[in-house]
């Protein structure tokens, strides 16, 4: 079971296991996490899910789309290298990711 490690800006951490399959924006809400609220529902139509992936788990995913891209341009706090919109990131077997939430969302 994947975890994923959910840093808040103000570096508290939170760890969630996932399911194999479901997004790291799906596994926050249903979660509780604070800051991530994809408002949208994962349907990349907004940036309120917007998270700085950890570079060493960049190379577990090919780069955003160029959907994600354009969202990635409205988000609320800077967008960084290793911006990416969570509802874009799939959670996979023997995987874990780490993330760190942006101070603002919306």
């Amino acid at each position: 079971m994947p975890k994923v490690f959910y840093t808040q800006p103000d570096g508290v951490e939170k760890v969630i296991d996932g399911a194999v399959g479901d997004s790291v924006m799906s596994t926050a809400v249903r979660n509780g996490v604070t800051g991530i609220v994809g408002q949208c529902g994962g349907t990349l139509s907004c940036a309120t899910c917007h998270v700085y992936l950890a570079p060493s788990d960049m190379t577990h995913f090919s780069e955003p789309g160029e959907d994600e891209d354009d969202m990635l341009e409205c988000t609320a706090s800077d967008r960084e290298d290793t911006s990416r919109l969570s509802c874009q990131l799939t959670l996979s077997e023997g995987i874990d990711l780490h993330v760190t939430i942006p101070a603002e969302q919306v």
